[in-house]
Order: C-alpha cells, then structure tokens, then sequence
C-alpha cells in the first residue's frame, strides 16, 4: 500500500483494523496485547463483537483468517453490504468447514453484489440469474511460480521485494474482462501461465537485487520459465 500511494508505512497501518477473540484491538488493550498485534492498536472505544466493529469501522474488505469458522455471519455480510456498494469479504480460513462464510451466503446476503474470495474452493453459484464464481485465495496461485522464479535464478537468500513482485505479477494478470465477472484473480485453468510470468518476474526482481547465482541472465525469462516447468506426460507402453 504504501508502495502505491507513497505515503508512510505508519499512516497505511492506520487504515487496517485487527479483531481477535475480545474484538477490536484498540490502544486502551495495549497493555494485555501479544507483541505482534501493538502496532495495529489504534484509537478507539473497545468493540467486542465483529458485527458492531464493521458498523463503527465501515470497511471496504473484510479477511477472515482465524482458522474459526462462520464468523462472517448474516448480519456482518449485510453490514458490509450496507456501506459498500460491492462489498470485498475475503473467507481464507481452511478446511472449507472452517470458512467465515460460504460463497452462496456472502453472494445471497449481499443480494449479489459481494465480491467474494476463499482458501477453499467453492462452485461458482447463480443469484438472480447471474452465475458468480469466487476467487481462490490460497497460496496455488503464488508460491509454485515463486519457488519456480528463486530455482531458475539460483537466489542466495529470498528478500521482501521478491514476495511483493509475486503478488503484483499475480494481480497483474487480472484483465478488466475479469472484472466484470466479479473475478480478483485470473482463472486458475490459466495456473502454468499465471506461474511461469510470475517466476519470470520473481526471477528479474532477483537478478536486479544482485541475489541471483545463475548468470548470465536469460534474455526471455517467460521462455525460460516455462522451458524450466515441469509437464507430466508420461510414454505410453501399450
């Protein structure tokens, strides 16, 4: 975020609100927070449950990342509808059991207008008469052409920017046509296409930082990639 709007990581952080077990993480539970949620503690009356802290918060994305299942219940998602025109709600928890909500809930209690995400895969689902097909929000998008992007370069150690790269080349996939279709990520039948430029980027990113073993660097580092990926076919003894 603070890559594309140049302002302060501080000031980023500011926009991004944390809820845990006891609700919101707000400055006056400073004192009883685990290290790593202090710097998401902002200023706010405390809020306990999830419901009230999206009606005080009025955020545009909701992520579910708890691992705790039917978080996001009717009320949160008609919550989120309410202030948003195409609400983002984000269910990454897995097993599918575990997911905050399901696809045909977040797309038929925001009256299909929730843009919708998950860890696990769900079927693309009808709401009057349009077919929605939720994005996949797992790492099967990023981590075979990042893995496949430090091989082909012979990184000598993984830096932050390699891992930004990735996720920009991922959403760099997604077209307008996408869009429409209420799609954030491309289709995963495109997945060998999708990792070999994510590898060709994730590689470039290694060679620029001065990380990378394997020189000289390639001219086509998409060729490369995909000359370098692995195609199961196997002979036929019949």
């Amino acid at each position: 975020m603070s890559k594309q709007t140049g302002n302060p990581i501080e000031e980023n952080r500011k926009k991004i609100w944390l809820v845990d077990s006891k609700g919101l993480i707000v400055d006056s539970r400073k004192h009883s927070l685990q290290h790593f949620k202090k710097p998401w503690a902002h200023e706010h009356e405390p809020v306990s449950k999830l419901v009230d802290a999206v009606k005080a918060i009025k955020p545009t994305v909701l992520i579910g990342t708890s691992g705790v299942g039917k978080q996001f219940s009717r009320e949160v998602v008609e919550a989120m509808a309410s202030i948003n025109e195409k609400p983002l709600i984000m269910a990454l928890s897995n097993p599918t059991s575990q997911a905050e909500c399901t696809a045909e809930e977040a797309y038929t209690w925001s009256e299909g207008r929730a843009i919708f995400a998950s860890g696990s895969p769900f079927d693309p689902f009808e709401y009057d008469g349009k077919v929605f097909v939720p994005g996949q929000a797992n790492n099967a998008y990023i981590f075979p052409g990042f893995g496949l992007g430090v091989i082909m370069s012979g990184a000598i150690r993984v830096h932050d920017d390699m891992l930004l790269t990735a996720s920009e080349a991922l959403a760099a996939q997604v077209t307008e046509e996408h869009f429409k279709k209420g799609l954030i990520y491309p289709p995963f039948s495109d997945i060998r296409k999708i990792s070999a430029n994510i590898a060709a980027k994730v590689a470039a990113k290694a060679y620029e930082l001065g990380l990378a073993s394997h020189l000289p660097q390639p001219e086509d580092l998409v060729k490369y990639a995909e000359s370098c990926m692995y195609s199961p076919v196997y002979r036929s003894y019949r």
